[in-house]
């Protein structure tokens, strides 16, 4: 049975573009008001997937041979590859068992399907995923690097020699949390199962580094909790209102600071008998603190025996 959970994600940005908005020139997205760096959860669903799909899983939000298909080209190529008698305009509840086995992030993150074909409207699966995640937004004030513009070494046209100007928007430092949910009552629905939740916190460890491209390279996740319940019930609210760094404005580097989780393990202890077990992950250069001492998140959380679940990446 799986049982909820939920999620605290940070991880850092230096020098990048975290989340381009097509709508501003690419620009990151941005909190103008509060000074805040921006991160739709869907570019951070599609780290996992990519991640996913390198490792040979399933992904039905995907391309193929770099081409966007639609869900019924998506559909029919995983059945016809897997040789299966399934038709793709009326599928029944031995293909949605068979297609659920197959996509794995169908599992973790819910799609909807719609089916279409010449004779019919058309209908539509809908999955509702267990495991779904805010914005993510940065824990300290950011700030866009000064200068955007570039320039490219090719002419922009046949016979000029003068480079192509362009804009490469990027921030300074911006240190970008995540808070998610898994939902035990919504994992029945998609048949998600215990080994796709571990392989959930390894693509959230490792997605980030290995996919970068020239405008992402600079991120590095710091630190994941990922807190498991003993029910299906318990929901204690987004972990982010409860860690900040000592220093939100001037920062560029991840030793400029030291992330204070003191009221973090407050609601851990006040809410000791609704937990099973923590699992963390901890990047070395990260200084975390509780009551002003510096310390290993291991000792700060230690709140009980075989608490703790340590993930090694």
């Amino acid at each position: 049975m799986i049982k909820n959970s939920e999620m605290l994600f940070i991880y850092d940005a230096t020098m990048c573009n975290p989340n381009g908005d097509p709508d501003d020139e690419n620009r990151p997205r941005m909190d103008y008001e509060r000074e805040r760096n921006l991160v739709s959860d869907v570019r951070l669903k599609r780290y996992i997937r990519d991640y996913l799909q390198d490792k040979g899983y399933e992904i039905f939000v995907a391309k193929f041979e770099d081409q966007t298909v639609n869900a019924t080209q998506r559909l029919k190529k995983l059945i016809e590859d897997n040789k299966q008698k399934i038709n793709v305009n009326k599928i029944d509840k031995d293909g949605i068992e068979w297609l659920l086995s197959k996509l794995i992030d169908v599992r973790l993150f819910g799609a909807t399907m719609p089916i279409k074909s010449e004779d019919t409207k058309g209908s539509s699966l809908t999955f509702t995923g267990p495991v779904q995640f805010n914005w993510g937004y940065s824990l300290n004030k950011v700030r866009l690097v000064d200068s955007s513009g570039i320039t490219s070494h090719f002419g922009s046209e046949e016979g000029k020699t003068q480079g192509a100007m362009g804009k490469d928007y990027r921030v300074y430092y911006s240190l970008i949390a995540f808070h998610g949910i898994i939902s035990g009552n919504r994992a029945k629905l998609t048949n998600l199962q215990k080994e796709d939740i571990k392989l959930l916190d390894e693509a959230i460890l490792k997605a980030i580094p290995l996919l970068a491209t020239r405008s992402k390279i600079g991120q590095y996740p710091r630190l994941y909790l990922r807190v498991e319940y003993k029910d299906s019930e318990t929901v204690l609210g987004d972990f982010r209102y409860h860690v900040k760094p000592d220093k939100v404005e001037g920062l560029r580097d991840v030793t400029d600071f030291k992330l204070d989780i003191t009221k973090l393990k407050e609601i851990f202890a006040k809410n000791i008998d609704r937990i099973d077990n923590i699992f963390y992950w901890q990047d070395d250069d990260l200084k975390i603190t509780s009551e002003g001492e510096e310390k290993k998140i291991e000792d700060i959380l230690n709140l009980k025996d075989n608490l703790l679940i340590k993930l090694e990446y």
